[in-house]
């Protein structure tokens, strides 16, 4: 069997989970393995955490680790795709200058290749899912942070280093809120689940009415975007409105990528895009009014087929498709 033809193994890596998984030659998974990213507990000890995960994954396949191709490694972080470095990642304390494909190339004695988490869920959705026979669409994830990836002629942008699609930190408001890369006004920091979260609380602080307070169990610190979710579906207006801000900024950034790259399609994915129409509908809304409006009528807005597996099928495509190079 050609090395190509080979099951790979696919580790996506973010702030709250990690999550391994091998697929098999024509893309199928095979296993998939779940653990809690734990990223205070910094570098060292996460990636130690990241490579038992991968060899669990490869474990339940039913596989020994010289029976796989390789390794794709979609990480949640500022990524300089030649010299193989996490050059920074805003919701992974401590990682600076990380060299993630030879630490874990090292302990498997297997090639390793490393992309952006959106930009994996990119080319997985492109490959696999609601993109499929599409030439040009954009990937963004809505959760912990926001990221993005672009595919452009049927294939997958990296940029010069690596670092295309940096969409979350595209900045909306000059004098915003502080965001985790340690700007301000970046669209993360007004519209992930974070952002949703920080502006429920301080809402809730400054006296504001709403259940949300009661579902967090009367303790303000401990409401997050899956609170303001639960509150919202239940017609709390706080939590709606605070909702509807976050997608309206959410739909500026879109309306910009929409003028700039005039795509087929934009797929948001994430956790955070599980609030549905109450997210998506204020979004589009937001595009109509500030993207032009051709580009805003071709424009679909949908959520990804492979749900939260995009980015793992992503890896495992671009694992395929960088050994069959080498080959």
């Amino acid at each position: 069997m050609a090395r190509s033809d080979r099951p790979v193994a696919a580790v996506d890596i973010g702030g709250t989970k990690i999550i391994a998984a091998v697929f098999d030659g024509n893309g199928a998974m095979l296993s998939r393995i779940y653990c809690l990213t734990l990223a205070h507990e910094g570098p060292a000890r996460v990636i130690k955490r990241l490579n038992q995960t991968i060899d669990r994954a490869i474990e339940k396949a039913g596989l020994q680790r010289s029976r796989v191709a390789g390794i794709g490694v979609a990480a949640a972080a500022i990524i300089d795709i030649n010299r193989g470095l996490v050059t920074e990642a805003p919701n992974l304390p401590r990682w600076r200058n990380v060299p993630l494909p030879a630490l874990i190339s090292g302990e498997f004695n297997l090639p390793v290749y490393l992309l952006n988490d959106a930009s994996a869920a990119a080319l997985g959705e492109h490959r696999y899912g609601a993109g499929r026979g599409l030439n040009n669409l954009i990937y963004i994830t809505v959760s912990t942070g926001i990221g993005g990836g672009i595919i452009i002629d049927g294939e997958l942008y990296n940029g010069t280093d690596g670092c295309a699609a940096e969409i979350g930190h595209m900045v909306i408001m000059v004098d915003g809120p502080a965001c985790n890369c340690g700007r301000r006004g970046c669209l993360e920091s007004l519209a992930s689940g974070t952002a949703i979260g920080r502006m429920a609380k301080e809402r809730l602080a400054y006296g504001e009415t709403s259940i949300m307070r009661a579902l967090a169990g009367n303790v303000i610190e401990d409401v997050t975007s899956v609170t303001v979710a639960r509150a919202a579906r239940k017609g709390d207006m706080l939590a709606l409105d605070v909702i509807r801000t976050a997608a309206g900024y959410l739909g500026i950034g879109l309306a910009n990528l929409v003028n700039i790259l005039n795509p087929q399609m934009i797929i948001i994915g994430g956790g955070v895009s599980s609030m549905g129409a109450m997210l998506l509908g204020p979004a589009r809304k937001a595009i109509k009014a500030h993207a032009f409006k051709l580009p805003a009528s071709t424009v679909r807005i949908v959520r990804p087929a492979l749900g939260m597996d995009a980015g793992l099928s992503g890896a495992a495509e671009y694992a395929r498709r960088k050994g069959r190079i080498a080959a």
